[in-house]
């Protein structure tokens, strides 16, 4: 197994899924950013879960390397729909937005060539 690889996936493994916890365990953060996103706050435990079951795929792809492929391709589709949210309210701030859609669309890129 690749060490890129495996660095990769556990870099964004921990960045996702400690966004996951924050998200679930009701921390404001989450909440604030729903609010200034207008999303319903009943959507956080979802956003949540989400990026949960993204980290438990791209864990999993160590042992079936398609689940983690396609945990990657999902938390790509997570957060170009975060990105969307930011820009639909004119929202600017997207540094740490950034920071988690590189991590991600660089755990998919190294999935694929790693993988297939």
């Amino acid at each position: 197994m690749s060490t890129a690889y495996t660095i990769v996936t556990l870099v964004t493994a921990f960045f996702t899924g400690s966004a996951a916890v924050f998200y679930l365990i009701g921390h404001e953060y989450p909440k604030a950013q729903a609010d200034m996103k207008r999303i319903p706050r009943r959507f956080v435990p979802v956003l949540g879960s989400l990026l949960a079951a993204g980290t438990i795929g791209l864990l999993a792809g160590f042992a079936v390397p398609l689940l983690g492929t396609l945990a990657a391709a999902g938390l790509f589709l997570y957060f170009t729909g975060a990105l969307v949210a930011h820009l639909r309210v004119g929202s600017r701030n997207l540094v740490g937005w950034a920071i988690f859609y590189v991590t991600v669309i660089t755990d998919l890129a190294i999935n694929v060539l790693h993988h297939h």
